[in-house]
């Protein structure tokens, strides 16, 4: 049995005011091939959802459009009433098959998706719900309008953005309290640091999707692999504790549909990376991101 706990990746609080492990779960994984329909193995997605609690991971990030809807309606299945659970969800992408995602910001659109999500996960209030995407065809100001609204009809009670910049982050604010940020990063992926930076400086929970990509810094013999070697872990393991330790506002959500892969996520938050070890791979990460683009 594991002995791993989210609770040692330390806390923050979303908004201020609800206080998670900063070490989550993203329940993208637990749908069917293409991010489309039911999980391959429903049973062991199950289990692998009951078993956050023991572990400690207190914060699920779910969407609507992840099933749809059956990410939402397993987390309901496997977890409601969410005793000391936070969850939250998104909307504004819609689906039409399997790894198709097209955004859709109308107003009405937003609004009905959030009380949809709020009777899929079984809550009076939706802890925290997302914009998964800022429509480029709708007026952004039109978008952030139906967020205020959610929040003053007591439907959601913290609002985020996903994959925005700096700017679309100070426009929100002016309309609504942004409490969270969800864009992709990791170690070779930095194209988000500024929006990092930001959100550290502004007590915005910075949700990265994605975390534990490291790419050609994971081949045999590379640093990272040898720092996972030190510490008897796996490189996905290391860069994940990098994530961690890169932010107190951080908090990735990794995602899996097996019990085993989730407790060895849950397991990263016990590393413990010296500062050393924490800038060589700093270095590096920054390297490969700049060689690749």
């Amino acid at each position: 049995m594991s002995t791993a706990n989210a609770a040692k990746s330390g806390t923050f609080k979303v908004g201020g005011n609800v206080e998670v492990h900063r070490l989550g779960f993203g329940a993208m994984r637990i749908t069917g091939p293409g991010i489309w329909g039911e999980p391959q193995d429903r049973a062991e997605a199950l289990r692998t959802l009951r078993r956050l609690p023991d572990l400690g991971v207190n914060f699920i990030d779910t969407a609507d459009s992840y099933g749809p809807d059956v990410s939402e309606e397993l987390i309901h299945e496997a977890l409601a009433p969410y005793k000391n659970i936070f969850v939250a969800t998104k909307a504004g992408l819609t689906r039409t098959g399997p790894q198709i995602w097209t955004p859709l910001g109308r107003p009405d659109y937003l609004i009905q998706q959030a009380y949809k999500s709020r009777r899929r996960l079984g809550v009076e209030k939706i802890g925290l719900w997302q914009l998964h995407r800022i429509d480029s065809t709708v007026p952004q100001g039109e978008q952030f309008g139906a967020i205020k609204q959610l929040l003053n009809d007591g439907v959601i009670a913290h609002a985020g953005l996903s994959e925005v910049s700096v700017a679309d982050i100070e426009a929100a604010s002016k309309v609504f309290k942004v409490a969270t940020v969800q864009n992709r990063y990791n170690l070779v992926d930095r194209g988000s640091e500024d929006v990092l930076d930001y959100c550290e400086k502004h007590g915005i929970g910075f949700i990265p999707w994605y975390p534990l990509a490291a790419g050609d810094l994971a081949k045999p013999g590379s640093l990272l692999d040898t720092i996972a070697k030190r510490h008897k872990a796996a490189p996905s393991q290391i860069a994940l504790a990098w994530v961690l330790k890169r932010s107190k506002v951080m908090l990735p959500i990794p995602g899996t549909s097996k019990v085993q892969h989730l407790e060895e996520n849950v397991a990263a938050a016990d590393i413990v990376l010296s500062d050393e070890e924490f800038a060589s791979l700093d270095r590096e990460g920054k390297a490969a991101y700049a060689k690749a683009a």
